[in-house]
């Protein structure tokens, strides 16, 4: 069963190409929900995170990731603390979700993971083939902007250009039509993987 790493920019359509590739038949997890899911109940995490930025940073317990997000993305320092906690973490999940998916019968056509920096942190070497999730600028910042961001945060936080992740890409999709449109690239991406 191939491991297979989902990438791209803000805006792109990560979220939805993971759900289409469950749909046609992938296991699948995203990084992006691990790190909420530490945020929302890891302790030892939340200690560490008031202990360097002071209890605003949970308020009534609970981490404040926009606070957070503020933090990391203006300064270079913060943000290598947080991913020096936040990454062994997250790798032992995606470990854990590997050897959970691997055990599956009848097994997956594949196993996904939706890792946001995924060549920015070094990782595709873990995985059997990556996917290059890309949509045009104007349709990615209206996509960020109606989940209340904006795509200069992707620059603060010293993302790869959407060229340069669709360069180191085994596969590229482009996001700039329907679901639909996404959803018969996926299928094509997918059916190669799985026979290969």
């Amino acid at each position: 069963m191939p491991l297979v790493g989902l990438t791209g920019g803000m805006g792109a359509g990560k979220s939805t190409a993971l759900e289409i590739l469950q749909t046609l038949g992938a296991a699948v997890l995203s990084t992006d929900a691990v790190v909420h899911e530490l945020y929302a109940t890891d302790v030892d995490l939340r200690n560490q995170l008031i202990a360097r930025w002071g209890e605003g940073v949970a308020p009534g317990g609970i981490t404040d990731r926009a606070l957070v997000a503020g933090r990391v993305f203006s300064d270079e320092a913060e943000r290598r603390w947080l991913e020096s906690l936040l990454w062994p973490k997250v790798a032992a999940r995606v470990a854990a979700f590997v050897d959970e998916v691997r055990t599956l019968r009848p097994p997956p056509k594949a196993a996904v993971v939706e890792v946001p920096l995924l060549f920015e942190a070094g990782m595709e070497g873990f995985y059997d083939a990556t996917i290059a999730v890309i949509a045009d600028e104007p349709l990615r910042r209206e996509r960020a902007a109606g989940r209340g961001h904006a795509l200069a945060d992707e620059r603060a936080s010293q993302q790869l250009s959407q060229a340069e992740k669709a360069r180191r890409a085994s596969f590229t999709v482009h996001n700039n039509g329907t679901v639909s449109d996404l959803q018969a690239q996926l299928a094509a991406v997918l059916a190669e993987i799985s026979s290969a």
